[in-house]
């Protein structure tokens, strides 16, 4: 599953490509048939993201007007309807230049205008909202490091709270939004903390720290877009070994690496099953 930072780069892409044009939305699979009818010819006025999720805002139908050079004016900004995406296991997207090809049908939801189109498919959800129901799924989710609302100090206390391991509440998207098992792995890793440690254990300090690399970290995924972890003393033109060799990408220090040597230690890279996902972490540098 795509974890925050991908999301984020997704409502940049978007925006950078149909934002304040009136777009064509259509349904070629035809699950989102009646709602693409609706935001048909309307501007797409935003693109937000919180964690995992991805928000289109478009301007309703009568805002959709353009000026002489045929660009959308700011009325099309004016109650926005909202596209709420979340890719799952098994989402893709893919942006094209146009004319757009002809679609597949397993094209869940495609906008298109005259320099650009993009396609989704198999989303685990695609529809369209009000804006109190994209408030709601806000107020579901925890602060999230890439947005600018986000308030740590929530997500600790519930840390705080709790005798469930660290490694599992940083998967919680209740507790933080956007973590997934890559960064949660890494993130702890790269302090020296025990994913087995209960929450409650969790000091202050350590969890500003986990935090401000987490911000660090993912703003770096959003432009990469990928994600890399490994500080610049652990890379592999540093240390003469050979670059990482998996479809993830990117330069890590124990995530997908079980019983291969940690970069600073030496010794095997443990994994186990928890929260219902691979975990992956040294016990020689990460001792309870």
């Amino acid at each position: 599953m795509p974890e925050g930072h991908t999301i984020h780069r997704l409502a940049q892409d978007y925006t950078a490509a149909f934002a304040r044009t009136a777009v064509r939305v259509t349904s070629p699979q035809g699950r989102f048939a009646d709602s693409a009818a609706l935001l048909d010819g309307t501007v797409l006025t935003t693109a937000d993201a919180h964690g995992k999720h991805l928000f289109l805002g478009f301007g309703t139908a009568g805002n959709a007007t353009e000026d002489a050079a045929g660009n959308a004016t700011e009325d099309a900004a004016e109650n926005p309807a909202w596209v709420h995406i979340h890719l799952g296991l098994f989402g893709k997207v893919a942006f094209g230049p146009a004319p757009a090809p002809p679609p597949t049908d397993t094209v869940r939801l495609r906008l298109a205008n005259d320099t650009a189109h993009v396609d989704l498919r198999g989303p685990t959800t695609c529809a369209l909202i009000t804006a109190p129901e994209k408030q709601a799924i806000h107020d579901r989710l925890g602060p999230d490091p890439l947005r600018t609302d986000a308030d740590p100090a929530a997500a600790h206390r519930r840390i705080s709270r709790s005798r469930t391991t660290i490694a599992a509440l940083l998967m919680d998207q209740k507790v933080v939004a956007g973590v997934g098992n890559v960064y949660r792995a890494e993130v702890l890793f790269r302090h020296g903390i025990d994913p087995y440690r209960p929450g409650k254990d969790l000091t202050p300090a350590e969890w500003d720290t986990i935090w401000q690399d987490l911000t660090a970290l993912m703003r770096e995924g959003v432009r990469n877009n990928r994600i890399d972890t490994v500080r610049p003393e652990h890379t592999p033109e540093a240390m003469g070994r050979p670059p990482r060799v998996d479809d993830h990408g990117g330069e890590v220090y124990v995530y997908r690496r079980a019983n291969q040597p940690c970069h600073l230690c030496g010794g095997p890279i443990s994994t186990a099953d928890l929260a219902a996902r691979n975990l992956f972490w040294c016990p020689t540098c990460q001792k309870r």
